[in-house]
């Protein structure tokens, strides 16, 4: 029996409902719940996924306590995977290289973290049959979501990346403290012009786009791409962003897939089992759509 798992096996033994949910603040926006408690029910897992909103002076009290028996683990979210990080006893590699921990695991006591937003992110454009070896790939924002996806596509052998943000500093410090295998350009959003030009690529990694209808670079800028790029924005909706993008006749992908797709990986951490992936992808779309 995987070790993830046996916290869970204990649990059906006992008759004790276990638990489980989503740490941040705040968190009554999220998706997590429906997806995956349709996967608990499914596969009939007396578990329960719950939303627990958790202020920054509570987060360490919240995750110590993840260790008790009726806890599965969490997932965790803004603000907090920063904390999540330097909480948790043990974690993978690219948790460890992202510096942010969105998934915690209860393996008898002791913390196992990961960071399934790294492949939750590439599902997509493997499901497109996207070749990152051969892709030219811009990258906006400088957060723990853009240095995600960089992590992301570098694992993945991406061929090109450009990192663009309006505090070039920033961006600088981000691509530094990853020390890339292969040079990336990072710098402010008005010099990525020439990227742009040559990128088959291009991921909004920042906020802009979650409300109104600001777009991150110009839409001038997106004119620039060629016409057989991809548009992505970790947004699970459509956005402006989007939206012009198609306007222009690019494809696009908004982030609902690698939501359900990290979902996905952190079900399996959590239980050992395969998760009905269809009911977990509906689940999140009746939710978004309600």
């Amino acid at each position: 029996m995987a070790r993830g798992c046996a916290w869970a096996a204990i649990g059906e033994e006992y008759g004790v409902t276990q638990r489980v949910g989503l740490i941040g603040y705040p968190v009554e926006h999220s998706l997590s719940p429906a997806m995956q408690q349709a996967a608990f029910d499914a596969l009939g897992i007396d578990a329960r996924y719950e939303l627990w909103p958790t202020p920054e002076e509570e987060v360490a009290e919240r995750i110590d306590g993840l260790r008790r028996p009726d806890y599965l683990g969490a997932n965790v979210t803004l603000p907090h995977k920063g904390v999540a990080f330097d909480l948790v006893d043990e974690m993978t590699e690219r948790a460890r290289m992202a510096r942010a921990v969105n998934t915690i695991v209860n393996r008898g006591g002791r913390l196992f973290g990961d960071n399934t937003d790294i492949p939750g992110f590439l599902a997509p454009l493997h499901q497109r049959g996207i070749d990152l070896t051969q892709t030219r790939a811009v990258v906006l924002g400088a957060g723990g979501a853009a240095r995600g996806v960089v992590i992301a596509l570098l694992s993945a052998g991406c061929r090109q990346i450009s990192v663009g943000n309006r505090t070039p500093d920033r961006a600088q410090a981000m691509v530094a403290m990853l020390h890339p295998p292969v040079p990336i350009w990072s710098g402010p959003l008005d010099a990525l012009a020439e990227w742009l030009e040559g990128a088959t690529l291009l991921v909004n990694a920042t906020a802009v786009g979650w409300h109104g209808d600001a777009l991150p670079i110009p839409a001038a800028m997106l004119e620039l791409l060629p016409k057989d790029a991809l548009v992505y924005d970790l947004t699970y909706r459509d956005t402006p962003l989007l939206l012009e993008a198609r306007r222009l006749g690019l494809d696009t992908q908004d982030g609902l897939e690698m939501l359900v797709q990290q979902g996905v990986e952190s079900f399996r951490l959590w239980t050992g089992k395969e998760p009905p992936v269809d009911l977990m992808r509906a689940a999140a779309l009746a939710g978004r759509d309600a």
